[in-house]
């Protein structure tokens, strides 16, 4: 269910990130992550310090972020590996993008307890609001991804955009995330339709008189 992405050119990439250093807020961070390792264990950095990259390319492109060769060539140095070692981690892990996206990365699970619970709709709601799996919206606003399991399912369908993730979805609540993004605003991650994590919908449904007396018990010790 992997979309390719267009990767630019390698001419165009290296002119604009052939560059790349820390910020300075940036390598105080990196400073603190390579901290953690001893001596010699560098390359288990190798997870955080992508991180990081990839949110400063995003903070700089007002997106969420990717990784161009010569950035992840930059992280290789800075841990003391040769480049592939950093390359097999980067393209490992679905979490880094290797080719531009937009504001929004949209990654829509399609695995079978959100595909049983209606992701078809959640796909449908952003194909009818211009998002194409495997694209990008032509204001740069939204990418589209379908993904593999979140580890959501009790609350499925779900989405996770960019660090959030929208739970308990259908047609029209991921609309309603999606039209709240492109007006700028910040949707309140989680479960839209209102319940505590993965908490059963409509409330507790077992030990309702444990709860009952822990909330008396509460009352009366705040009350003195």
């Amino acid at each position: 269910m992997t979309e390719s992405f267009r990767i630019p050119d390698e001419a165009e990439t290296r002119a604009r990130w052939g560059a790349f250093a820390w910020t300075d807020e940036n390598q105080v961070k990196a400073n603190e992550i390579l901290g953690r390792y001893p001596k010699g264990r560098e390359q288990s950095a190798s997870l955080p310090l992508l991180d990081l990259a990839q949110r400063q390319v995003g903070a700089e492109t007002q997106t969420q972020g990717w990784l161009p060769v010569p950035v992840i060539e930059f992280v290789a140095r800075q841990i003391g590996v040769p480049y592939m070692r950093v390359y097999e981690v980067a393209t490992f892990y679905t979490m880094f993008n290797l080719a531009p996206v937009g504001r929004y990365h949209v990654q829509v699970c399609g695995t079978t307890p959100c595909m049983l619970a209606g992701s078809d709709d959640v796909l449908a709601a952003c194909k009818n609001r211009g998002l194409i799996k495997g694209g990008t919206t032509p204001d740069g606003l939204f990418t589209l991804t379908e993904v593999e399991c979140l580890g959501v399912c009790a609350n499925a369908p779900m989405v996770q955009i960019n660090d959030d993730n929208y739970e308990d979805l259908d047609y029209d609540r991921t609309a309603a995330v999606l039209d709240a993004l492109a007006r700028g605003e910040h949707p309140k991650p989680g479960s839209t339709i209102g319940r505590q994590t993965s908490c059963p919908e409509g409330g507790p449904t077992t030990l309702k008189e444990m709860v009952d007396a822990n909330h008396d018990y509460r009352g009366a010790w705040a009350n003195g």
